[in-house]
């Protein structure tokens, strides 16, 4: 499946199909199928497209699934009011969570989408995706794009909670409720999801640039020079080199040297 039909079909049944189902589906399918059906048919799609069309597991996909089942978990939870405000923005607690409590207390789980992201297909290149992931201005990076997502879904969540608070005031399971619940995801739909999009896109420009600083240049003459596992090999081998020179240094002292120097060569200060 092509990039292109896989974000469109992710909009329309993701996004849309919850509204259209509220909206028009209400009177002839009834109250509570047609909100159980503009619940269930995202999580329903979110697994399809884990289970049977990508079938790549990690961290980002199980992410996704587990979200989605979360999600399809809570649908059974017939609540209204402040509940389900506080329901209907479990999703981005949960993301606030992962991001957000990890990069205070452990490994951020940005690292981990740095290394899915880049797909090293080599047990050397794993390596040396590791050591590159290990430098202090890298993990620096990778906990303030981590705490960034995570700030920003706590966020999202806090706005998505009173926007469900003031626009859904029906009581459950009737057609008024399964209205106002339509109008409210066709509004948190464009007042969200576009700013947590920008914030994504800066959280991931500030890990990739952090890795790349401590890259070689590319030199412009090899078509190849400036692929990322061309510039991380030439890094490595310029430690390797600093490692060899002095074989009177301590293990620690020389990969000290050896990142010193290689960030030298590589006109990084």
């Amino acid at each position: 499946m092509s990039k292109s039909l896989k974000l469109t079909l992710d909009i329309l049944i993701g996004a849309a199909a919850p509204v259209v189902i509220l909206k028009y589906g209400t009177a002839p399918l009834g109250t509570l199928t047609a909100y159980l059906a503009a619940a269930l048919v995202p999580v329903a799609w979110v697994l399809v497209d884990l289970f049977v069309i990508s079938r790549r597991f990690n961290f980002i996909t199980t992410y996704g699934g587990a979200s989605a089942i979360m999600r399809g978990a809570l649908t059974f939870w017939y609540v209204d009011g402040a509940l389900f405000a506080f329901k209907d923005s479990a999703s981005f607690l949960l993301a606030f969570l992962v991001f957000g409590l990890t990069a205070l207390v452990g490994t951020p789980v940005t690292r981990s989408v740095a290394l899915q992201g880049l797909d090293p297909d080599t047990p050397e290149r794993e390596r040396q995706m590791h050591r590159l992931l290990d430098e202090p201005s890298v993990q620096k990076a990778l906990k303030q794009a981590a705490l960034l997502i995570g700030a920003s879904n706590l966020a999202a969540g806090a706005a998505n909670y009173v926007i469900n608070l003031r626009m859904v005031t029906a009581p459950f399971n009737t057609p008024v409720f399964n209205d106002q619940v339509a109008n409210v995801n066709a509004v948190t739909r464009l007042v969200l999801v576009l700013p947590d999009m920008l914030v994504l896109f800066f959280a991931f420009q500030l890990m990739y640039k952090a890795m790349y600083a401590l890259l070689p240049a590319d030199e412009g003459t090899d078509p190849a020079a400036g692929e990322f596992w061309t510039l991380l090999s030439r890094r490595e081998d310029a430690m390797a080199r600093v490692r060899s020179a002095d074989t009177t240094l301590s293990a620690s002292a020389a990969e000290t040297m050896a990142r010193k120097q290689a960030r030298g060569e590589f006109g990084i200060s």
